[in-house]
């Protein structure tokens, strides 16, 4: 009880509720992918040589109104695909569902799981998205 958010993670041995929710959207396109879920949301896949599986994320019409854009920023269509797209392409070619959440879990342990928590500044706000971005700037 009298240990930070964070302390109680590594505990446990668990990854946050961001992260646990990042990675659920990213098997599910997985799964979607492969077959093994519908594919409600239509998404589309191009398989490239060098870069692996990539979700295509869908277009929004520019033009529309701020909380329309919002609101596809943050959809299952767009964010999944966003995520889906980060992954290396030995991890998003990866053929049985075991495999794919061993190969993933070894992605995701190379990012910070730093969630926010009041009272303390953090580097970014702990989505996949973001270090990745921080990572690429950091490199340039």
């Amino acid at each position: 009880r009298d240990m930070s958010y964070w302390d109680r993670l590594r505990k446990l041995n668990m990854m946050s509720l961001q992260r646990r929710r990042e990675r659920y959207c990213i098997i599910q396109v997985w799964k979607i992918a492969n077959g093994h879920a519908p594919n409600d949301v239509e998404m589309q896949f191009k398989d490239h040589p060098r870069l692996g599986i990539k979700a295509i994320i869908p277009q929004i019409n520019t033009k529309a109104q701020l909380s329309i854009r919002s609101n596809y920023d943050s959809s299952f269509g767009v964010r999944a695909a966003q995520l889906w797209n980060i992954l290396p392409s030995d991890v998003s070619r990866l053929s049985s569902l075991d495999s794919f959440k061993i190969g993933l879990g070894r992605f995701l342990e190379q990012f910070p799981d730093t969630p926010p928590v009041p009272g303390f500044t953090a580097v970014n706000n702990n989505s996949l998205l973001s270090w990745k971005e921080t990572r690429t700037t950091q490199m340039s």
